[in-house]
């Protein structure tokens, strides 16, 4: 069980918070992890990458030239490989580059990338009722007075999307939103600061505490 200090709207601490998950063991963990980093990035190629065999070109039903007599090299087709404008030798063809892994290990991932970044972890009491309207800037301010920097890349974990705190922040250069619920590896281990309010802990402790 780890305990962290939670800061209200001005950044002054204002009580604890409490996070308790099952990790991976500490030889396996970096393993675990990657496994689920590299599928993450797999599962979101897209796989339409084509080229043409010789085949699939349009042309080169005829031979250009006589076999024999002319002083040239042999040719068959204008769609050779060989020649300009013919097809391609062993290019690309639309494929799928998913990989699969166990439900339980991607949770066991995501628990264990999580817990390695408590020390970056800035828990925060709720501040949806501070935006009466979006206000960009006032987001920006608050993310100074909680400890993040603008150089730095910043997580926002909501427990549930809140459209004026939503409209403040997607301009952020370095600010990503997310939800508590729908934690991904990338986005856990690319942050500089990881900021979450205390009911987004709270919901990160439900959903993936087995």
């Amino acid at each position: 069980m780890v305990t962290t200090v939670v800061k209200n709207w001005e950044g002054e601490e204002s009580g604890e918070a409490t996070l308790d998950l099952k990790v991976a063991k500490e030889e396996n963990a970096a393993h675990i992890v990657h496994r689920a980093l590299v599928r993450q990035h797999a599962n979101a190629r897209q796989g339409t990458a084509s080229t043409k065999t010789r085949a699939e070109v349009r042309g080169g039903g005829r031979k250009p030239w006589r076999q024999k007599g002319t002083g040239r090299a042999r040719a068959g087709s204008i769609r050779s490989p060989l020649w300009k404008g013919g097809g391609v030798i062993f290019g690309p063809k639309p494929r799928d580059y998913s990989k699969k892994m166990n439900r339980k290990e991607r949770r066991l991932a995501l628990r264990t990338a999580l817990n390695s970044r408590l020390d970056d972890l800035i828990v925060v009491e709720e501040f949806a009722d501070q935006f009466t309207r979006p206000k960009t800037k006032q987001l920006v301010t608050a993310l100074k007075r909680w400890g993040v920097s603008e150089d730095e890349k910043a997580l926002l974990l909501l427990p549930q999307k809140d459209e004026n705190v939503y409209l403040s922040g997607r301009n952020v250069a370095n600010l990503k939103l997310g939800l508590a619920n729908y934690l991904n590896i990338h986005d856990l281990l690319v942050a500089d600061k990881i900021i979450t309010t205390s009911s987004a802990l709270a919901m990160i402790q439900e959903v993936y505490s087995d």
